[in-house]
């Protein structure tokens, strides 16, 4: 129970998260408890009132126009992204989007960050993409390492799992490299709204708007039920993954789209998000409050997610497990198993999952576990 490699909601297997734990610190979810249900109940009743009744037909597959010129504006103001509404797709979710990309690539090299999402690595390779492992070190992905890939997938803003921030010199290295080789960035922002010590890290695709293809979803900042995601693409990629779309799923389900962009349109996905940085960052205030200044902990500027360096990772789920208590391996994220090589080992965990009221108890669990490790070593 408690090395379930779940890392990113959306791309779980429903089993992992069947049978829920005693105490849950696993990555990847958001507080589900605090979304916004009356602010987006008054956008959905806004967003039906007003909609055209071919709103309830077939769509474009790039999604409404209403939900990509909202996006187009938010995108550019929060995150940097040069997002014009012609060139984002709408989505349903991150995984869809890594799927049609790959089937769009039809084959060849891509590159993916080494630890990285297991699950997001089976998307490429189903899709028909041959996966290669690009190392992360304490500046991010090792941009020298790309070769001949024809992708590279990175999560820039806050690498998963270690939490490292893409360095400045390993930006422009990777940029420099795509426009080089004609080689194409995937950009994960799956959590970028959520940095605490300072302003959130611009969008990699900001630096080669050509080069790079920026995804992002609701799914970190309202709730992964609502299945809506978006692609921001190169000029040369939108006919492709528009009819990659269309043959998918035709396009994604347009009241939510509607409902999305009028909660972005009236500022209230704006005063969400504020609310829910500062929520996280207590919570992981709380985290470091507990562990103490003794621990190795990584990744803590920004997510929903740290990275607690342990000694034996075996051992430390064992007492977990034992415990009642559900966190991340970071074992389950290296592209191939662990041979004794003398890599890290780690717990990653979440703190956006629990509810308010059983976070504190949670983490007193966890540094239980953690501080019965250290007395039997002395």
């Amino acid at each position: 129970m408690a090395s379930l490699p779940v890392g990113d909601a959306e791309a779980a297997p429903v089993a992992s998260r069947a049978r829920a734990p005693r105490f849950d610190l696993r990555p990847g979810s958001p507080d589900v408890g605090a979304f916004p249900a009356a602010a987006w109940l008054r956008a959905l009743r806004r967003a039906i009132a007003t909609a055209p009744s071919l709103a309830y037909d077939y769509g474009d597959p790039r999604g409404r126009i209403e939900l990509r010129t909202a996006l187009s504006g938010y995108l550019g103001r929060a995150r940097g992204v040069v997002a014009p509404p012609e060139r984002i797709v709408i989505t349903s979710g991150y995984v869809q989007g890594l799927a049609l990309l790959t089937r769009v690539l039809d084959g060849g090299e891509i590159a993916m960050e080494d630890p990285g999402l297991a699950f997001h690595r089976e998307v490429v390779r189903r899709g028909g993409g041959r996966v290669v492992p690009v190392r992360v070190d304490e500046k991010g992905a090792c941009a020298g390492e790309l070769g001949d890939a024809r992708a590279v997938v990175l999560t820039p803003a806050h690498q998963y799992p270690t939490g490292v921030t893409l360095h400045p010199s390993r930006r422009r290295a990777v940029t420099d490299w795509a426009r080089a080789r004609g080689g194409l960035i995937v950009e994960d922002d799956y959590d970028g709204e959520f940095r605490y010590d300072r302003q959130p890290v611009g969008a990699l695709q900001g630096m080669a708007p050509g080069h790079v293809v920026y995804l992002g979803t609701a799914s970190k900042t309202l709730g992964p039920a609502l299945r809506l995601g978006w692609m921001v693409l190169p000029p040369h990629l939108v006919d492709a993954v528009a009819d990659a779309k269309l043959h998918s799923d035709h396009h994604t389900e347009t009241i939510g789209q509607l409902a999305l962009a009028e909660l972005i349109d009236s500022h209230a996905y704006d005063r969400h998000v504020r609310a829910c940085r500062l929520r996280y960052r207590r919570r992981r205030d709380q985290l470091l409050h507990r562990l103490g200044t003794g621990r190795a902990v990584r990744g803590i500027a920004a997510g929903l997610h740290a990275l607690v360096e342990v000694a034996d990772e075996k051992e430390t789920l064992a007492r977990a497990e034992a415990a009642g208590l559900a966190v991340g391996r970071l074992g389950d994220h290296w592209h191939s198993p662990d041979d004794g090589d003398g890599r890290a080992q780690g717990l990653v965990v979440g703190y956006g999952t629990p509810r308010e009221r059983a976070y504190p108890q949670a983490l007193e669990v966890l540094g239980r576990v953690l501080d019965g490790l250290g007395q039997e070593k002395r």
